[in-house]
Formats: structure tokens, C-alpha cells, sequence
């Protein structure tokens, strides 16, 4: 009875208001923080194969725990990949109380953000839309990773990418997830006031030079590592090497030094 109370007055039955509203935002920026830092640091990582795939490989055992288990566990890749998943959607159902319930309430919201012309709006407008974007194109990519995960590396990346037709996704996953993440992490720091100081309005428009920054930064970077899976996985097509797995350059030569002694 009093969820019911509380689900028609935004009341407890102590007449107190509401704290539920509060604990669900608190919930969706916790939530949203953890995303865009780990999203980040995911496209940081990722992006190692312009360093070389002798650094991507690395990078991929590294994340496997190979300092812990003998040549690495995919296995420690799904779990991490689950939990992210979790945290996503929690944090997705956290953002859906927000978006319009009908297209009249999109209406209301549309002429109230023209009228205003305030831009920090307009970027609710934007997040909104690349976040239900996200919710299709990211379970996608994170129920990949769960269920291939020992298919990480330079070479099974790349084939994944380009031999099974990923890129397209890809490419809308990646304008999503950085326009959606800057922002929000824009917005987040504006709302909570985390770098307020002594003027917030100089901070904000500071805030906002630094979202730019990231935001171009960030898609140049995700581009230039998508173009190099791409590149990669195209030169395997041709070869005939799709499906094999990378072999890193230390181990060739071993493989080499090894067989000439045996001749």
C-alpha cells in the first residue's frame, strides 16, 4: 500500500516526499560515469593495433590475465563483458524514465528546447537519441565479446570486422557511443557541479571546450583503429587467411632459430 501511495502522490506515507526520483538519478550517473570511462579506456586499448599487432596481441593476453594464467583465459574477457553489459543496462532503464512517453510529450519538449535555444538542451536532445541507438548496437557488440571472446586479436578482429560485416555497425556504434559519452560525461559534471570552483560559468564553457576536444579526438581515433581492423581483415580475405589466428613476431622467430638448429 504505500508503494502505492508513493506511485500516486510522489509521497511516503509519513507525507514525506520522495527520495526514489533522487536514488534512480543517482543510480543513472553512477552507472553513466563507470560507461564512459571504461568506453574511454576500451577505444584506448582497442587502438593499440596502430602500435603494431604485436602490441594489440599483447594488450589482448594482458586483459586475459596471462601474468596469471598460462597463455591467458577468454573466459576472464566474458565475465568482465557481462558485467559492463549489466551495468549498461541497468543504466539504460535508469535513462528511459526520462525520454518523452508519447509523441505529444516529444512535441511539448521539441518547441520548449526551440524556444529556449539553450544548447545544453539540445544535447539532451542529441544523447537521447544516440542512447536508444546504443541500446540496439551496444548489446550487440557486448553479446560478441561474451560469447567469442577467445576470438580477440589482431587478425580475428580484423576478420570480424571486415569478412563478417561488422564495420557497418561498428561505425554507427562509434558515432553513438562518443557523441552519447561526452556529453553525458559534459553533463554529469555540469550537474553535480564537480568543477565548479569560484565561476561555474567560466568552468561551464571550459567543460565545453573539453567535450569538443574529446569528442573529435576520440572519433579520429576510433575511426584511424577501425580503418586499420579493416585494412587488415580485407589482406586476410585476399590471402585466403581468414580464420587463422595471429602469431606474434617473438614467436615466428623462435619457431625459426628452433628449426634451423633441427636442419
Amino acid at each position: 500500500m504505500s508503494d502505492l501511495i508513493e506511485g500516486y502522490l510522489g509521497k511516503t506515507v509519513e507525507r514525506k516526499k520522495s527520495r526514489v526520483p533522487a536514488k534512480l538519478d543517482y543510480i543513472q550517473s553512477a552507472t553513466g560515469l563507470i560507461l564512459g570511462l571504461f568506453m574511454w579506456g576500451h577505444m584506448l586499448l582497442v587502438s593499440s593495433i596502430l602500435v603494431s599487432k604485436d602490441f594489440m596481441y599483447d594488450i589482448t593476453k594482458l586483459l586475459e590475465a596471462s601474468f596469471i594464467f598460462e597463455g591467458g583465459s577468454p573466459l576472464i574477457v566474458s565475465i568482465f563483458a557481462l558485467v559492463i553489459f549489466i551495468i549498461f543496462i541497468v543504466h539504460a532503464g535508469m535513462g528511459m524514465r526520462k525520454l518523452p512517453g508519447n509523441f505529444k510529450q516529444y512535441q511539448v519538449m521539441k518547441a520548449h528546447a526551440n524556444n529556449m535555444n539553450h544548447e545544453d538542451t539540445k544535447l539532451w536532445f542529441v544523447q537521447a537519441f544516440t542512447g536508444f541507438a546504443m541500446f540496439f548496437l551496444g548489446s550487440i557488440h557486448l553479446y560478441i565479446i561474451m560469447t567469442h571472446s577467445d576470438a580477440i586479436g589482431p587478425y580475428a578482429s580484423a576478420d570480424r570486422v571486415w569478412s563478417e560485416w561488422m564495420w557497418p555497425l561498428y561505425i554507427l556504434l562509434l558515432l553513438a557511443v562518443e557523441f552519447h559519452g561526452t556529453i553525458g560525461l559534459y553533463r554529469l559534471a555540469v550537474k553535480w557541479g564537480w568543477f565548479d570552483g569560484d565561476d561555474p560559468k567560466a568552468t561551464r564553457k571550459k567543460l565545453k571546450i573539453w567535450k569538443k576536444s574529446l569528442t573529435w579526438f576520440f572519433l579520429i581515433l576510433g575511426f584511424a583503429t577501425l580503418a586499420a581492423y579493416m585494412k587488415i581483415g580485407y589482406e586476410n580475405a585476399a590471402a585466403g587467411k581468414v580464420g587463422e589466428r595471429y602469431t606474434p613476431t617473438a614467436q615466428v622467430m623462435e619457431y625459426k632459430i628452433n628449426n634451423g638448429r633441427v636442419a
